[in-house]
């Protein structure tokens, strides 16, 4: 039986409503059989088949937020864009509900591509995608046993709802961003109560860069330069160019003094020109 969404119509987004895109509602489906929720920004008077990309992120972010600031920024660069909730959270359907999960989140993404490919205002071999922040948490499995007792799933709690003046740099930007009227959305993790406690144990077992110098496609890593995760990026591009056969379609972007948050929703700071520029030229190459 397929599970029946309730899509919220009206504008709530946490970024203003830009006039030179259209936006639409949409959901489509994952091999999973679960019906997820996207928003789908279109350059107003756009004619031919246009490239397209599919956003998702920040971990426990929803479309509504930074995803859907990237989407339609993009869309004013001239692409169809695509921002979703993957599965288990926002308006994307799943049970129980706040859960992450590395290979249905996988295929959240390309079943994310695979809709985009099969519209009729979109060129196929023109598809990339973007993925902000990353999947990640901790959790103990002597929670699996309350829960059960319980007869309930808890929640490990989003960001702070106050923050000491001692707590470190990037514990203060998240509450800036998630918490105020910057980025807070009532259907988001990071914003209320936060992923499900034991939701994000398949992480802790994730090879998630073992492979990674086996990539062919064109890749572009953009982090802040005073990003606490900035190792992250640095160390992911590393493994994915030594002995790649193909490193000279790789690019590490890192951005001169900004924090992780910076590149949530600062239109000053996000590279969307270069993104861009990036999308355009991988998108030539395979023609």
């Amino acid at each position: 039986m397929e599970e029946k969404l309730v899509l919220t119509q009206e504008w709530d987004k946490s970024f203003p409503q830009s006039d030179k895109v259209e936006h639409s509602k949409v959901t489509f489906h994952n091999r999973y059989g679960i019906t997820l929720a996207a928003d789908i920004y279109k350059p107003k008077d756009a004619e031919d088949r246009l490239a397209a990309i599919a956003v998702c992120g920040p971990v426990g972010a929803v479309k509504e937020q930074a995803a859907g600031l990237y989407a339609q920024t993009m869309a004013e660069r001239g692409f169809l864009t695509m921002a979703f909730d993957p599965s288990f959270t926002g308006e994307s359907g799943g049970q129980p509900r706040y859960m992450a999960s590395p290979d249905i989140n996988t295929e959240d993404f390309q079943a994310a591509v695979d809709y985009l490919s099969l519209r009729e205002d979109v060129d196929p071999e023109k598809i990339g995608i973007i993925g902000i922040c990353g999947w990640g948490g901790m959790v103990l499995n002597a929670q699996r046993t309350k829960d059960y007792q319980n007869g309930s799933y808890a929640l490990a709690g989003g960001v702070a709802e106050e923050v000491p003046e001692d707590a470190p740099f990037y514990v203060k930007d998240y509450h800036d961003y998630y918490k105020t009227r910057r980025g807070y959305h009532p259907r988001s993790l990071n914003s209320n109560g936060g992923w499900n406690v034991t939701g994000t144990m398949s992480f802790m077992n994730q090879p998630i860069l073992r492979y990674s110098s086996e990539i062919r496609s064109a890749v572009l890593i953009i982090h802040g330069e005073k990003a606490h995760s900035c190792y992250f990026s640095r160390d992911a591009y590393a493994a994915m160019t030594e002995g790649n056969p193909n490193p000279e379609n790789k690019e590490l972007l890192i951005i001169p003094g900004a924090v992780h948050t910076d590149l949530y929703d600062k239109l000053d700071v996000i590279p969307f020109d270069k993104m861009a520029e990036f999308f355009r030229k991988a998108m030539r190459q395979q023609e």
